[in-house]
């Protein structure tokens, strides 16, 4: 078995912080949920409002996975009934100038979904 690159090989390995980065925000139904907290909806369902088509149990298990890459911290609000609010941590907030980027790419080359032209 080889490990690296092979002679006369001109491809490059993806580096593993990029491959582990694009994975952790890459995932179906992230971004839209960062989205939304960088919008200032930190509660469960203002996320899911925010997020249309997302299952509970699908809004659940990203807001466990971002908390466990530490992008997004869980408080519980001493209230009846309690609540829980999910805010950004500073690695979290970080992700904002990537995700506007992708935004301004997605406004430039994905065009809205409609009626298609006759042909």
């Amino acid at each position: 078995m080889t490990i690296g690159p092979t002679p006369g090989d001109d491809t490059h390995p993806v580096c593993v912080r990029f491959h582990t980065a694009i994975e952790m925000i890459g995932t179906r139904w992230t971004g839209a949920i960062l989205r939304a907290l960088f919008t200032d909806q930190c509660r469960y369902a203002q996320i899911k409002a925010a997020v249309p088509g997302v299952s509970d149990t699908m809004l659940a298990q990203r807001l466990r996975e971002l908390q466990r890459d530490g992008l997004v911290e869980r408080h519980v609000v001493p209230a009846t009934p309690v609540q829980v609010e999910y805010r950004l941590t500073p690695k979290g907030q970080d992700l904002e100038p990537v995700l506007d980027a992708i935004i301004a790419w997605s406004h430039t080359w994905i065009p809205l979904p409609g009626p298609h032209p006759a042909s």
